[in-house]
């Protein structure tokens, strides 16, 4: 069975969080808790955790996976032709459940990016997610925690369910809202187009800024 962490999901200990990501920074994968569903986290910058990632799922690797990052300003790491049109959307909905698709950095893995030369960015408004990615020295994966085309998991105990011992550590924050997955808005075309609407009203994103449906 994988370890699991207990991490109060208000105020996460530094001493756990600290320990989750010692395992992250080793190359391990761990479950975590997000705004909307439990979340499979590697560090971003190691292949080989992403490339664990893809196995867990059973996931096709012609399919991207997002990141999430540990505070707004760390989309300039990541992202490459950042418009006024996502700034304006960063300012207002970030951090929070929104997943913005911009061109990628150049030193961003291919596998991460599955070639498709654009990555998905969130910075999460879920306390233990954003301590996690503030802790590693690059960005921390950010995919559903289950078998690709499965139901997601809101609790720790539909991890372990769905993926036992695939994976190396369940942070414990308690049961996530579920429901909707976070809105994602291509930002790397003009105008900005809605990949997916979550619990980010597309209605609020057009009024931000105007965008394709």
């Amino acid at each position: 069975m994988p370890k699991i962490i207990k991490i109060d999901p208000l105020y996460p200990e530094p001493s756990l969080i600290e320990k989750a990501t010692g395992i992250l920074k080793r190359g391990g994968v761990i479950a975590y808790p997000t705004e909307t569903f439990y979340g499979l986290g590697g560090d971003a910058t190691n292949e080989r955790a992403i490339k664990k990632i893809y196995t867990i799922k059973g996931r096709e690797d012609r399919k991207p996976i997002s990141i999430i990052i540990g505070s707004a300003q760390d989309v300039d790491t990541f992202a490459i032709n950042i418009s006024e049109g996502s700034r304006k959307l960063m300012e207002r909905l970030w951090p929070g459940g929104l997943t913005l698709v911009f061109k990628a950095s150049p030193t961003i893995p291919e596998m991460l990016t599955a070639e498709a030369g654009t990555i998905g960015i969130r910075y999460s408004s879920h306390a233990i997610a954003a301590d996690l990615a503030r802790n590693l020295p690059g960005a921390l994966s950010a995919t559903s925690a289950n078998i690709s085309g499965e139901k997601e998991c809101t609790s720790a105990g539909e991890v372990i369910n769905t993926l036992g011992d695939r994976i190396d550590a369940i942070i414990d924050g308690g049961i996530t809202p579920g429901e909707l997955g976070s809105t994602i808005v291509d930002v790397s075309k003009e105008p900005p187009v809605i990949l997916r609407e979550g619990i980010i009203p597309s209605s609020l994103i057009d009024e931000i800024i105007g965008c394709s449906p």
